[in-house]
């Protein structure tokens, strides 16, 4: 017997559900991945490609990386600056992972230009 529009539709969605599980399984596993390399190896955001390059003076020489005894550095004054808002009042930094409300805005047809807080 034939499958009906109705009934491959909900197949459609249903696949789509089991996809988007499967996908956020794979990135936790990447992302954890990433965090142990960045720690490892001691990259910056600026040698990862994300914000500004560093100038001459904040080079730093090949195998200097700061150990750390495992607490967090203190977090720069710009950090806790929100980058993204919504019309609810939701900010985030634009660092870490995105929250769900913008997770939402996006998916709802906002661009990330538009939710820049001004």
């Amino acid at each position: 017997m034939a499958k009906t529009f109705l009934q491959v539709q909900k197949q459609i969605e249903e696949l789509q559900k089991e996809a988007e599980r499967l996908r956020r399984k794979e990135a936790d596993g990447v992302r954890s991945r990433i965090k142990e390399a960045i720690a490892v190896y001691g990259f910056t955001a600026a040698e990862l490609g994300f914000g500004k390059t560093p100038g001459p003076a904040a080079k730093v020489k090949k195998g200097a990386a700061k150990k750390t005894n495992g607490t967090k550095k203190a977090a720069s004054a710009a950090a806790g600056v929100p980058k993204f808002k919504d019309e609810q009042g939701n900010v985030w930094s634009g660092r870490g992972p995105r929250p769900a409300w913008f997770k939402a805005a996006l998916e709802a047809g906002k661009s990330a230009e538009e939710l820049l807080a001004r």
